[in-house]
């Protein structure tokens, strides 16, 4: 008898697991997700990027140094000058955590200098019109938009996106310090850094007392997810368009750049993306990186970064692929923008500022939005649980696993195709080159 209660027990605690994975309180082994896509935008946040989505924690207003309330004013997503989104930069707008500090951050208009002349007022408290964002916004109010998405590190892109892979930026695995800024030292190399930057190239390195005293080579060498993946024949591809760029996150870890997974792995082509969901060829887990142009960065793009998003996510959608596929949509970093909502400081590099995420899948709750804290190593650790895989021990040890975002009992959602202006065609017909991360 109690041999068959104790079995009846644990029935009913499997179930109960089981029930629980389903309603979005776990992602461990769930079958219905078979692919994972992560895409990469650039330099923004979420009261600049979403202004007036419903629901969503969005300020219209901020505090500058002077104690004064500066209301958001619109800015195009194609405006001239850009922001200083350094660590100096991300301490000087923390301010201790009073969020107080927008107004001390240095424009920047080397590409458009008449952008600067003169200074635009208030020029860090600006959100982008959201009729320039019409794809995000039918995104993120069809599907899962998150407002506790942070950055995991405080400061620029380099670091982003090592983040976005291995869940630090630490130069080896054993090490207490992180490179905290873009790689400098050799003029006009901001196209060919990590470890194929020329000699002279150097990074900043932070300390736990948050000082930036060491420096070495961008060339680093420490496990990231992709190791783990390639260890259970979990297949990958990271596409972007150029191969040194501070934006392509293998080219600073030495065993990628060098070793097989360089030429197997990665592909320096982002529009290649395309062809391979038409060819059924879609990796099991992909990163996708925009060129300068159909980024969002300010003083860099073009306009067509939500177009770009959108074609990509239309290609996975109307492929037999939308059934079992999650589409993660996420910025690097805040790129200098006013954000009210101060990060829980975790130690002298982590946690950043909000960057937006939106979740899209069949599975994603609809018209959700999420309020529960997340930052790069979430989205590690979702494949590390989906796909059983170990954790690195880094962001991803303590980061959440974004189970809220997602409902795997409910109704499976049809795919409605994004409304954009430029389609996929548009950016497999561009024969422009690709314009260069301008970060600094």
């Amino acid at each position: 008898m109690r041999s068959t209660m104790v079995l009846a027990w644990a029935g009913l605690v499997s179930m109960a697991f089981f029930l629980a994975s389903l309603n979005g309180c776990g992602i461990q082994n769930v079958p219905k997700i078979q692919h994972v896509v992560i895409i990469v935008q650039e330099n923004r946040t979420p009261d600049n990027l979403f202004h007036g989505l419903p629901n969503a924690d969005i300020a219209d207003s901020g505090l500058n140094s002077k104690g004064q309330t500066i209301p958001l004013s619109p800015v195009s997503l194609t405006s001239g000058y850009d922001l200083d989104h350094s660590h100096s930069s991300f301490i000087k707008m923390y301010d201790d955590g009073k969020m107080d500090g927008a107004d001390k951050i240095p424009l920047v208009c080397t590409n458009d200098p008449e952008a600067c002349q003169p200074p635009p007022s208030n020029a860090q408290f600006r959100y982008v019109s959201p009729a320039e964002l019409t794809p995000y916004f039918q995104m993120a109010e069809e599907y899962t938009f998150a407002d506790r998405m942070f950055q995991t590190n405080q400061g620029p892109s380099f670091p982003a996106h090592q983040f976005i892979i291995a869940g630090t930026s630490a130069p080896t695995a054993n090490s207490d310090l992180f490179a905290s800024s873009n790689p400098g030292g050799v003029a006009n190399a901001s196209n060919e850094t990590g470890c194929t930057a020329p000699p002279g190239e150097i990074v900043a390195l932070i300390h736990p007392d948050g000082q930036e005293s060491t420096y070495q080579y961008p060339c680093f060498e420490h496990p990231v997810l992709t190791d783990l993946l390639d260890n259970r024949a979990i297949s990958w591809r990271y596409y972007s368009p150029m191969a040194g760029s501070i934006w392509t996150a293998p080219n600073a870890i030495k065993h990628l750049r060098l070793g097989p997974d360089w030429s197997r792995n990665v592909v320096l082509q982002s529009t290649q993306f395309f062809e391979d969901v038409q060819q059924r060829r879609l990796a099991d887990v992909s990163w996708i990186i925009p060129t300068g142009q159909a980024s969002d960065h300010a003083g860099v793009t073009d306009g067509s970064g939500p177009s770009w998003v959108a074609s990509l996510v239309d290609a996975i959608g109307e492929s037999p692929y939308w059934s079992d596929t999650v589409i993660f949509i996420t910025w690097d970093d805040w790129g200098g923008w006013y954000d009210h909502v101060a990060p829980a400081i975790y130690n002298s590099y982590e946690y950043g500022f909000r960057v937006p995420l939106i979740v899209v899948s069949p599975y994603a709750k609809r018209g959700y939005v999420s309020h529960v804290t997340h930052d790069f190593g979430s989205l590690l650790k979702f494949i590390e649980e989906r796909f059983n895989l170990p954790s690195l021990g880094y962001a991803d040890a303590r980061a959440d696993d974004l189970s809220d975002c997602f409902d795997f009992g409910q109704t499976h959602l049809g795919f409605h195709e994004i409304s954009t202006p430029l389609k996929e065609i548009d950016f497999l017909r561009d024969r422009h080159p690709p314009a260069e991360p301008d970060d600094d």
